[in-house]
């Protein structure tokens, strides 16, 4: 057995399938999809984006460091949200951050986006009414500062960083917290991600770049069949929000502490793929899969299913996809697309994802990709039945970010 080998101690997280773990699970493995009306915002009938992946309001009475007087200069909603997930977390594990313990406990909860909706705001202001922006306009803009509430939350005073990579920031948090343990300069790490980004400017911004699902008149589809990764009518991804905590360890301080965990990081892998801003690079994302499935100390036959990147864009799922021939030939296990019910929730999506994916290894399932119409040059089985049961040992989780910042993590069930 490996001392520091980085076990999951718990995890917990928000979507735009709930607000809770047990019905977020329930309404995926249901097939149920999240994405509905966008309303975060008034828009015309000519704005290109009208549906999105909300999440819900939360009752903050509950958690005193969410009342409103606590929270009153922290507007924007990732702040909320990345509070919520990391304590709840924290209390499943059942771990207490003590004084003692704080030096060893590391940060890299981080956001992709980040809270520009704050700016945004600022800055109408100041042009409609002159006014100059509040202090904590900035504070509230700064992506380190995720990590820094959560600090200041918890107590936590080992080392902290922000793990930017566009859509792969949530597994890129786990990779690096996982480095912290593996390096001896932490014992537990708080890992994950935030990202509401369902503002005006943003949510259309992804529309011109020809990335999100865009709505067109003559042709009104539902909301919730608007998301179809890897499928031949694929038109890009839906812009939804939502935040992820993982809470990691080394084996050694879990079983000194009496902390149960059933899960494991069994290896990763990052690349960039210096190639194109935000077409992906076939190459580096082939390399990607490959190098966490050897760093596991595995053969591509053993990984038993893959949680897919899958946004529905026509060139990112094709990559994907021909990325997983390359590693796995004709035997490329069962494959889910999470975005198909959930959107895609930027730097969170990747945290969320994983969440979905490890939950699913403890169920003995893995869960549907919705909305699939097959693509005849993408021949992977995509599990469009629904729910399916299946036992799995190692499960293999791909992220891949603008910039071409790649992360791939190999998730182990232990026995």
């Amino acid at each position: 057995m490996d001392p520091k080998q980085p076990v999951i101690l718990s995890y917990d997280m928000v979507s735009p399938l709930g607000t809770d773990m047990e019905s977020q699970w329930s309404r995926a493995a249901a097939g149920e999809s999240g994405i509905g009306k966008l309303t975060r915002f008034p828009f015309d009938e000519d704005f290109p984006v009208q549906i999105a992946g909300q999440v819900d309001e939360i009752d903050t009475a509950p958690y005193p460091f969410l009342a409103p007087r606590e929270m009153a200069h922290w507007t924007s909603p990732i702040f909320k949200y990345s509070m919520l997930v990391v304590h709840r977390a924290l209390k499943k594990s059942g771990i207490e951050i003590t004084r003692e313990l704080s030096p060893r406990v590391g940060i890299t909860f981080s956001t992709a986006v980040g809270g520009l909706d704050a700016v945004i705001a600022a800055d109408r202001l100041m042009v409609k009414n002159n006014r100059l922006p509040n202090p904590f306009t900035n504070p509230n803009s700064c992506i380190n500062m995720v990590g820094g509430k959560i600090s200041i939350l918890t107590g936590a005073t080992g080392p902290i960083t922000a793990t930017i990579t566009a859509c792969a920031t949530g597994a890129t948090s786990m990779i690096i917290g996982s480095m912290f343990l593996r390096q001896g300069i932490a014992d537990l790490v708080i890992c994950g991600a935030v990202d509401f980004p369902l503002v005006d400017p943003i949510v259309a911004g992804f529309a011109t770049m020809n990335g999100a699902y865009k709505h067109k008149k003559d042709q009104p589809e539902e909301p919730g069949a608007a998301s179809r990764p890897f499928s031949i009518g694929r038109r890009g991804f839906v812009v939804s929000e939502g935040a992820a905590a993982i809470i990691i360890a080394t084996r050694e301080f879990a079983e000194a502490h009496g902390l149960p965990y059933r899960l494991a990081i069994a290896g990763w892998s990052m690349t960039s793929d210096a190639y194109h801003f935000v077409a992906p690079n076939p190459d580096t994302v082939n390399r990607c899969i490959a190098e966490s499935i050897a760093a596991a100390g595995l053969q591509p036959g053993d990984i038993d299913a893959v949680n897919a990147h899958g946004t529905s864009t026509k060139v990112g799922d094709k990559v994907e996809s021909d990325a997983l021939a390359g590693i796995f030939g004709d035997a490329i296990p069962p494959v889910s697309a999470n975005k198909s019910q959930i959107g895609h929730a930027m730097g969170a999506s990747s945290g969320i994802e994983s969440i979905f994916a490890m939950e699913g290894m403890l169920k003995g399932a893995v869960l549907p990709t919705i909305n699939y119409n097959p693509d005849p040059e993408i021949p992977i089985d995509c599990v469009s039945e629904g729910a399916r049961k299946l036992d799995q040992e190692f499960t293999l989780k791909n992220s891949f970010g603008f910039g071409g910042c790649n992360s791939c993590i190999v998730f182990q069930r232990l026995k």
